[in-house]
């Protein structure tokens, strides 16, 4: 090892710049008298010996280059090795485009078979292409990773943090009647008139009741692992919860009437109208206002009592719910963590069943 030591430093050494020029005034004059026109010190002079040179002189002719300059290394003036080429713009821009791909392989997946998807269906190809959810890269799991992170608070904070509620929205259809009598004397006069119309109505369920509601004593969320993430595997979990019931409308402003039609369906009137007594006196025209009006507090009526319209609105209410806490706040949140949620189930306040 020592001898290994020793003989890099003499390499280093002997590749000094100042002992190269040393030997080579010394190879000048071998005899160590002084040369005349050499640019040697003579015995008078300053230095009073030529044993060590004073200074560069005139090189022999076998040191010399044919254009008499000293010879350098290549690469420059300072000895340095030949510059490297830069890398091509277009090899930057494709390696960035790849690093992109990478990242949104899955986005870019998705819509891609989207697009021929369609076009083999524009053309009339019945072609089965693969299978591929549209998601973020923010939105995947991480696998490969593992957590011990207790997720049980960090998704209920994520659902203490919903501010809107959701809704289920019905359509239903019915026929009214509107009438307007006025006897004359001893005669009865009235005439009606049957509509059609189409009303919207929507129920809300609370997704957030508020701090009390999550309370642990009160039972209404529970979440459960399953396993953990290892081994580049993602952790399964379950999630139970209690929402209130949800509510119908609430006023009669809830409900959404399209437009009635003009004409109506049916048309009653007394045995004295057309005649001259009952059409004088009433003039049977509907307003359209007075018409909606009424249409509307109909509609309302049956969004509570009738369970043809209760039902529906109840069904859909309760799905969209589900639908939104488990697609928006849930998954997102145990995805983030490794984690695929398994089973969700949602049961509602005072009712027996539950979906998930």
């Amino acid at each position: 090892m020592i001898r290994m030591l020793l003989l890099l430093l003499g390499t280093l050494s002997a590749g000094r710049p100042g002992q190269r020029v040393g030997a080579w005034y010394q190879d000048d004059d071998p005899d160590t008298a002084p040369e005349p026109g050499t640019g040697y010190p003579g015995p008078d002079g300053p230095v009073g010996t030529d044993g060590w040179p004073g200074g560069p002189g005139t090189l022999p002719p076998w040191r010399e280059t044919p254009a008499g300059a000293i010879a350098r290394p290549r690469g420059g003036p300072r000895g340095r090795g030949p510059r490297r080429r830069r890398i091509p713009l277009g090899v930057k821009w494709a390696a960035a485009l790849v690093v992109v791909g990478l990242i949104f392989r899955r986005a870019i997946a998705a819509v891609v078979l989207m697009a021929l998807s369609a076009a083999f269906h524009l053309v009339g190809i019945n072609a089965h292409l693969p299978s591929v959810k549209f998601a973020w890269p923010w939105q995947t799991i991480a696998t490969g990773t593992t957590t011990n992170t207790d997720l049980g608070p960090w998704v209920l904070q994520k659902i203490q943090g919903i501010s809107k509620p959701a809704l289920g929205q019905a359509t239903f259809n019915f026929l009214f009647t509107h009438k307007v009598s006025k006897n004359i004397g001893p005669w009865p006069c009235w005439y009606a008139s049957t509509f059609y119309a189409v009303a919207h109505a929507a129920a809300t369920v609370d997704l957030n009741p508020g701090p009390a509601w999550w309370a642990p004593g009160q039972g209404h969320y529970q979440l459960q692992v399953l396993s953990r993430p290892q081994g580049g595997k993602p952790g399964h979990v379950t999630v139970t919860m209690v929402l209130p019931e949800p509510q119908l409308p609430q006023s009669v402003h809830d409900i959404a009437i399209d437009n009635i039609p003009s004409k109506p369906v049916q048309t009653q009137h007394s045995w004295t109208y057309p005649g001259f007594g009952c059409g004088v006196v009433l003039r049977p025209q509907f307003p359209e206002s007075v018409l909606y009006a009424q249409a509307q507090s109909i509609a309302y009526y049956k969004s509570q009592h009738a369970p043809q319209v209760t039902r529906p609105l109840v069904r859909t209410a309760e799905s969209v719910a589900t639908q939104t806490i488990r697609d928006n706040f849930i998954q997102p949140t145990v995805n983030a963590f490794g984690y695929t949620l398994d089973r969700l189930t949602v049961r509602w306040a005072g009712a027996a069943g539950g979906s998930g």
